[in-house]
């Protein structure tokens, strides 16, 4: 499958194209840019319409198919379907990663219309990925939901770039509190500056309208949040 705004982009590591959804403001610029970065679905409706909705708020984004190296472009996984996205979850690295997030971050930088304030965004996997975003590249703000794995990211606290502002379910039964902990504690002992919201009524993908666990307060109270802390970080 093929959506309208792709773009191909090289990862630099083993010189793989991949595609990455865009959107970009329809008033004229310069605008901040903005890295989003998928659940283990895949750059689904969800994400491209989180895309939009960015766009919408004055943002350059650009969010790259993270599964590239195995699975078709265009693959989009049913929420329904977690064993589906199991192989393609398992099968990334931090490297190849690293390489994605370059080449999506370099895709903004060539645009003549976005500012030098970048930020990134990531939900789910995507969550993980934006605060390994934000210790590999110049970001200017950071921002993870619900961030599955973060934990065992914790050890590059120290390479931050920017403040991370964290969204979690406290009825999230897939990230204990004890991981939630190892990223704070890890963050505290870098002395690096972060957000960390905890919705206490909230689950596991409650900023997901797609989603069983989709709760429209949650999702409201964390996207007003969210776009207050772009416009401060990035605006």
């Amino acid at each position: 499958m093929s959506y309208p705004n792709a773009v191909t982009l090289t990862a630099a590591n083993d010189n793989t194209q991949f595609n990455a959804y865009t959107a970009v403001p329809s008033i004229e610029g310069p605008h901040p840019g903005i890295l989003l970065l998928q659940e283990a679905f895949g750059v689904n409706g969800h994400i491209r319409n989180v895309a939009d909705r960015l766009a919408q708020a004055g943002y350059v984004v650009i969010a790259p198919e993270l599964f590239h190296r195995s699975a078709p472009a265009g693959l989009e996984i049913p929420y329904s379907d977690f064993p589906s996205a199991a192989p393609h979850f398992q099968a990334i690295t931090a490297e190849g990663l690293t390489a994605d997030l370059q080449a999506a971050y370099a895709w903004l930088r060539d645009q003549a219309g976005v500012t030098s304030k970048i930020g990134s965004i990531g939900f789910c996997l995507g969550g993980r990925v934006s605060f390994l975003a934000n210790a590999v590249l110049p970001l200017s703000a950071g921002v993870s939901y619900y961030g599955g794995g973060t934990h065992h990211l914790a050890g590059r606290a120290g390479e931050l770039h920017a403040p991370h502002l964290f969204f979690w379910g406290g009825l999230d039964t897939h990230i204990p509190k004890a991981q939630i902990d190892t990223v704070t504690a890890a963050l505290d002992a870098a002395g690096k500056p972060y957000i960390n919201t905890v919705i206490s009524y909230a689950e596991h993908g409650f900023h997901c309208d797609e989603r069983p666990s989709y709760n429209a307060a949650a999702a409201q109270e964390a996207w007003a949040l969210t776009l207050a802390f772009f416009q401060e970080k990035l605006g």
